[in-house]
C-alpha cells in the first residue's frame, strides 16, 4: 500500500480496534481441546466448518483417540468416518494422521515453537500456525487470517488483496504487534454476533459508523 493509504488505514484500524475492545474485551478461541496436539487437530478440522460442529465432533473424537500414538496408529478409513461431518474429511484425515507421525518422529511428540517448523507439518499453513503458536505457547508471529478476518479486511478497506497472506502482511503493518493475536478473535466475535457474511443492512453497526462505505461493501468469499 502507498504511504498515504498506510496513514489513512492505520487511523481507521485504530478507531476500529477501540470499538472492538469495548465489544470484546476478553476474546478467546471457541474450540475445545485438552492439550496442544488436540488444539492442532481441532484447528485443522475447523477449516470450512463451524467451531460449534468441530466441538461436537471432537467431544467424541478426543475420547476415542486419547494420545498422539492413537493418531499415529489410526487407520484413515475409520478416522474419516469419525470426522466426516466436518467436511473435506478425506483431506483432513490424511493431514491429521500424517501430522501425528511427523510430530512424533521429527519433533519428539511435541508441537514445535517456530513458524518455520510448524509450516512443515501437513495441513498447517500460516493461519493454523498462528492460531496454534499463540494459543499453545503465547508466541505471536503474525495475524491469523480466517474467513472473518479476510472479509472485514476487505469490507473496511484495510487491504487491496484477497490473498490471506497479503492481508496478514497488511494487518501486521496496520496494528501494533501486541494486538496481532486477539484481533482475530475480536473480528470473529463481531462477525458472528453483529455482522454476518450474508448481505444485510449494517449501516447502524458499530464498525460501520467508523467507516460508512463498509455498508455497501460485500466482499466475495
Amino acid at each position: 500500500m502507498t504511504p498515504a493509504q498506510l496513514k489513512v488505514r492505520k487511523a481507521r484500524m485504530a478507531k476500529m480496534l477501540r470499538v472492538l475492545k469495548k465489544l470484546y474485551p476478553h476474546p478467546k478461541m471457541a474450540l475445545h481441546y485438552r492439550n496442544n496436539w488436540e488444539l492442532l487437530v481441532a484447528v485443522i478440522l475447523s477449516a470450512q466448518c463451524t467451531d460449534k460442529k468441530v466441538n461436537e465432533v471432537t467431544k467424541a473424537l478426543f475420547k476415542k483417540y486419547r494420545t498422539l500414538d492413537d493418531y499415529v496408529k489410526a487407520k484413515q478409513p475409520a478416522f474419516e468416518r469419525d470426522i466426516h461431518s466436518t467436511g473435506f474429511y478425506r483431506n483432513k484425515a490424511k493431514n491429521i494422521l500424517a501430522a501425528a507421525k511427523i510430530v512424533k518422529k521429527r519433533f519428539g511428540g511435541k508441537l514445535p515453537k517456530t513458524m518455520e517448523e510448524m509450516l512443515t507439518i501437513p495441513g498447517v499453513a500460516r493461519k493454523t500456525a498462528n492460531v496454534v503458536l499463540g494459543n499453545a505457547y503465547g508466541i505471536v508471529e503474525g495475524v491469523a487470517v480466517d474467513t472473518h478476518v479476510r472479509r472485514f479486511a476487505l469490507k473496511f478497506d484495510l487491504s487491496d488483496s484477497g490473498d490471506p497472506i497479503q492481508i496478514e502482511r497488511d494487518l501486521m503493518e496496520l496494528l501494533p504487534k501486541k494486538e496481532w493475536f486477539l484481533i482475530t478473535y475480536r473480528l470473529i466475535g463481531y462477525g458472528r454476533d453483529i455482522c454476518p457474511a450474508r448481505p444485510h443492512p449494517c449501516v447502524s453497526h458499530p464498525l460501520t459508523k467508523v467507516y460508512p462505505p463498509a455498508a455497501r461493501r460485500w466482499p466475495k468469499k
